[in-house]
């Protein structure tokens, strides 16, 4: 019924458990995930997952924290893209809130992720935070529009995602939706088309009410998608065939089997 549109299937608190992880999302019907990748040293172990399970798929790209790493180039992202369960290209982005200084390199690395989406065919994985304006105009300056993508965990403003939107992205929703503050992210996950949009975990980050504080995992996306359902006044599986439909349809390099 549900997709996991985003989750760290690798990092160590969820890949000591993978089989039990992964036995957890057949029993809450949550059928596939994409395992997202966050800096090229450790895309092999995120490629492995992929591999070893049909239902996960994976991505490449390097985060925006990343500092002082080897920088990737357009051609290197386009390579690695061309493997058959990768389906996306980042995640990448801009965080103003974890880093301050001269962030130009961060700039440079978005730009880089949004030319080799374009040449690689494969839609972008977008995190912003704290950076809204630059996010938006860099994706309109190297015309991110024409490939399409997500801004995934999305925490801004109702203006924001409609920009998005109009840029041809979807908007993906969090457990961050269930927390009794996130009045503005509600209202986003109200207004959001149905056709726009979709759901995830990050985990082992943000795990939904009611297992706030503990170590997430692709599973309880569940809860998110009954929240998000529950806000827009629709059936639960209504909310998980649309938003299961939207991956496979944006994410068109994955196979449903």
């Amino acid at each position: 019924m549900f997709v996991d549109s985003h989750c760290h299937l690798n990092f160590p608190d969820l890949a000591a458990r993978e089989t039990e992880v992964l036995a957890h999302m057949q029993a809450n019907q949550v059928t596939h995930a994409l395992c997202v990748s966050v800096n090229l040293e450790d895309y092999p172990q995120v490629l492995a997952v992929a591999e070893r399970h049909d239902n996960v798929f994976a991505s490449v790209g390097v985060h925006p924290d990343y500092e002082d790493i080897a920088e990737p180039d357009v051609a290197r992202l386009v390579e690695l893209a061309t493997h058959p369960r990768v389906v996306a290209i980042g995640e990448t982005g801009l965080d103003y809130f974890r880093l301050t200084g001269d962030l130009e390199w961060q700039r440079e690395r978005f730009r880089t992720h949004i030319r080799a989406a374009r040449a690689a065919s494969k839609p972008l994985i977008i995190h912003t935070r704290s950076a809204a304006e630059d996010t938006l105009r860099i994706m309109r300056e190297e015309g991110a529009d024409q490939i399409g993508g997500v801004m995934h965990c999305f925490t801004e403003s109702q203006a924001v995602a409609d920009e998005a939107l109009a840029l041809n992205f979807y908007i993906s929703i969090s457990g961050i939706v269930t927390f009794k503050n996130a009045v503005a992210l509600k209202e986003v996950a109200r207004n959001v088309p149905l056709d726009r949009l979709l759901i995830e975990t990050d985990s082992p980050f943000l795990a939904p009410v009611p297992y706030r504080g503990k170590t997430n995992e692709p599973a309880w996306v569940s809860h998110v998608g009954a929240a998000v359902a529950e806000l827009r006044g629709i059936s639960v599986e209504a909310l998980g065939r649309a938003t299961t439909d939207n991956f496979f349809r944006l994410f068109s390099a994955a196979q449903p089997g």
